[in-house]
């Protein structure tokens, strides 16, 4: 009788410790779109290695701008080209993988001019890319499933009403998902008070391109403050720790693997909002198998 409660003890055991982990496991999110070399969206989901696709960018819209997606190498969407996305979309969604369209990027022509700017962006979105209705959807009838914020440039202004203007939509059936890419430095100078909102699900902070909140040679130190303010300071879901996947990604910022599996994941892995990492980009992790290499540890 002893042994048969000692081995359900045990048993409860291994049961707990794999829940454990599990709720401590982290996703991988990866940006797509940006080089024609990189895979179509289908192959990229069917790897495995990503819980998130951010579909990268709609770097044209605001202030009155005929909003335009840039899907380099992968489709022209003046011809309509783009809408045979609408399958790969789907495929991701079916495999449980949340496709996101990212709007904004490190070049485009961007900006919010007014409040009332802002909620005619957020409509036209609602109905382009979401659950509302269009006759030139770009990507096809597939519905994604939310807007990442990648705003570099332009003013800091109106972003926090197009937050809540997006977010409002989710009222409408399907949740609208909320994510943001602001650099590491706080608070982000172009989104700080939108990311205040507290309606962003997932944040991917860029710890790279900015020496002064990033690892180097070993130097855990400013990654880790930077990563316990944004944890502390910004009323997200889950904080992602964004990285470059190759050294040629970026100009600075590209953590080895082994220094990212044995050093850097286990100092922020204790905090309560860690949602995993996100890597620029897709072309670049096919080139170094990154995601691969970290994914059982994040």
């Amino acid at each position: 009788m002893e042994l048969q409660s000692n081995r359900s003890l045990a048993l409860l055991s291994i049961v707990i410790l794999v829940l454990a982990a599990s709720c401590d496991a982290g996703g991988i999110a990866i940006y797509w779109g940006q080089n024609g070399g990189e895979g179509t969206l289908a192959e990229t989901c069917a790897t495995k290695n990503y819980d998130f696709v951010n579909i990268a960018f709609l770097p044209t819209f605001g202030n009155g701008q005929q909003p335009m997606i840039d899907l380099s190498g992968h489709c022209n969407p003046n011809v309509g080209e783009c809408t045979k996305l609408s399958t790969d979309i789907k495929s991701c969604q079916a495999k449980g993988i949340k496709v996101i369209l990212s709007i904004g990027g490190g070049a485009g022509s961007y900006y919010l001019a007014s409040a009332d700017d802002a909620r005619q962006v957020a409509t036209y979105l609602w109905n382009n890319f979401l659950g509302g209705q269009s006759t030139t959807r770009p990507l096809g009838d597939a519905v994604l499933d939310g807007i990442d914020f990648d705003i570099e440039g332009g003013t800091n202004l109106y972003w926090d009403v197009l937050a809540k203007s997006l977010s409002a939509y989710s009222s409408m059936g399907k949740k609208v998902y909320l994510t943001a890419a602001p650099q590491c430095p706080f608070p982000d100078a172009w989104i700080g008070n939108a990311l205040k909102t507290g309606l962003f699900d997932y944040v991917w902070v860029q710890f790279y391109n900015n020496p002064p909140c990033q690892y180097s040679s070993s130097d855990i130190n400013n990654l880790e403050a930077a990563w316990k303010q944004w944890t502390a300071d910004i009323p997200a879901t889950k904080i992602f720790l964004g990285l470059p996947a190759a050294p040629a990604a970026a100009g600075s910022g590209f953590i080895p693997a082994d220094d990212l599996t044995s050093q850097v994941l286990p100092s922020i892995k204790n905090s309560s909002k860690y949602g995993g990492v996100m890597l620029w980009s897709k072309y670049y992790d096919d080139q170094t198998n990154y995601s691969s290499s970290i994914k059982s540890d994040v």
